[in-house]
């Protein structure tokens, strides 16, 4: 079983297991925000919620410079798993700007792609192909993606996870 640690702010910090949590809050460096009451843990003495959410008590500076690393499993998380060029599932990546005419390995470069389009496509460009895309490839932001794990979140962590809109 896995806990979902947030910052002092409410952001996602980490997952960790939930033993890792325990220690935390009975040390008192955070405190437990949602548990699992099926799955109780039990001690010598007395029994324990499992954590599935934990708040630490201080707060932790992230490096806002931290980059995110690029990944395939990234890129089609990142598109959502639907084809940047014809909007069906995705199962893989394409280059945009192929390896072999100078396309690096970027988050500006990569595109989630169906195995049809990439076959296509080949070693051409989506402008030679007289094709658009249907994203502008970027690098994700936020602070759930620089959360390792968290692409199989847990139900009770999705109000933790989303966004809050400005």
């Amino acid at each position: 079983m896995r806990t979902l640690v947030l910052n002092a702010g409410y952001e996602p910090l980490a997952i960790v297991s939930f033993k890792r949590a325990l220690v935390l809050v009975m040390n008192q460096k955070a405190t437990v925000v949602a548990h699992d009451a099926e799955h109780p843990v039990w001690a010598h003495s007395a029994s324990f919620d499992r954590p599935s959410v934990i708040l630490l008590t201080r707060y932790v500076r992230i490096p806002s410079s931290r980059m995110i690393p690029v990944s395939r499993r990234g890129v089609l998380r990142r598109d959502q798993q639907r084809c940047a060029y014809c909007g069906q599932g995705a199962t893989t990546i394409d280059h945009v700007l192929p390896r072999s005419r100078g396309g690096k390995d970027t988050w500006e470069n990569l595109v989630a792609c169906c195995l049809r389009c990439n076959n296509k496509k080949s070693d051409h460009t989506p402008r030679e192909m007289g094709w658009k895309l249907r994203i502008r490839p970027q690098p994700p932001h936020g602070t759930s993606w620089m959360v390792r794990g968290v692409e199989s979140a847990l139900p009770q962590w999705e109000e933790f996870l989303t966004p809050v809109a400005a």
